[in-house]
């Protein structure tokens, strides 16, 4: 049991909540929930390892591979703490401070995700619309300067709503609607003028989430112009495979996202557990299923991934 009431709106202590109605099958419901998480880390980190030790990888599209097993590799250590110490029964409960930190980290690496996997579109556009000038577009210097810049779109434009929060009133019972913390379940227990907050944050949302999806469709639309211009049958099924595991990628960020937006706004009589079981679909199920999808879908991940264990038989 939390050590303080929910209802005390005078604590700066907050309830996280995990599978309502579960609570006996916490110890059960711990052991995928682990796995999932250690597979997260193994396969991410596993992904960074090979991509820097071996050198034909050493290009464009697999520094921005790299770039995205890194934000994948941090979304986990971001949340785990609070997924795994709910369900292992360590504490439900979480402070102002540590909730704003963790929230700020959540939406600043979904941010860096979204602007990472336009980088990657932008990548597969150069490849195969402008395959000769390729090398000299997407130089070492460039591939720094747009890392550099998705991190301060991510991180720098969240500082204002989330420094709010710290001078929020929170006069509703404390409790979060998820196992980790999110900007807009702290503005639904505020008392005070979030309007800033709300309109800044849905600001965001259209400015980043949707100009980037929508830039990444554009992308995907020249491609296949490009492609559909190639004579030889061969030819346009070889340069369309070396989309398929970034088009799987995008596939597996945005529709958790759009799955939870439509859970929040219609479906308001759905049980709790869907609602939270959405949410952690969303924080776990990108960095879960990208190395899984390069791994397969990429011939030289998985070409020396399988080295890698054939050495370490014999």
């Amino acid at each position: 049991m939390p050590a303080f009431s929910a209802h005390d709106t005078n604590s700066s202590t907050f309830l996280l909540t995990g599978f309502p109605g579960l609570e006996r099958e916490y110890p059960w419901l711990s052991i995928p929930f682990s796995c999932i998480y250690a597979i997260v880390f193994l396969g991410n980190c596993l992904v960074l390892h090979v991509i820097r030790t071996e050198p034909s990888l050493h290009q464009p599209m697999f520094y921005f591979l790299a770039m995205l097993a890194l934000t994948d590799l941090s979304m986990g250590l971001s949340t785990v703490h609070t997924v795994l110490g709910i369900l292992w029964g360590l504490s439900q409960e979480v402070s102002l401070d540590a909730c704003i930190a963790q929230a700020y980290f959540i939406h600043g690496l979904s941010s860096t995700e979204s602007g990472v996997l336009l980088a990657m579109a932008f990548d597969r556009f150069t490849a195969i619309c402008n395959p000769l000038r390729y090398t000299s577009i997407l130089t070492n210097a460039r591939i720094i300067k747009i890392g550099l810049g998705i991190l301060v779109r991510s991180f720098m434009f969240i500082i204002a709503p989330i420094i709010r929060l710290k001078f929020f009133h929170y006069c509703r019972p404390h409790v979060l609607s998820h196992s980790f913390c999110l900007h807009q379940d702290l503005l639904r227990l505020a008392c005070s003028d979030i309007r800033f907050n709300s309109f800044y944050a849905l600001a965001l949302v259209i400015c980043i989430l949707l100009f980037d999806s929508m830039l990444i469709l554009v992308s995907y639309i020249l491609i296949m112009h490009s492609v559909l211009a190639i004579a030889s049958r061969e030819e346009r099924l070889k340069s369309l495979q070396t989309c398929v595991s970034h088009i799987c990628a995008v596939l597996v960020f945005y529709i958790p996202i759009i799955g939870l937006t439509m859970v929040h706004r219609f479906g308001k009589q759905l049980s709790p557990v869907v609602h939270v079981l959405m949410g952690n679909i969303y924080i776990i199920f990108p960095p879960l299923m990208n190395p899984i999808i390069y791994s397969v879908k990429t011939q030289q991940i998985r070409g020396r991934i399988q080295r890698c264990f054939s050495r370490k038989r014999d």
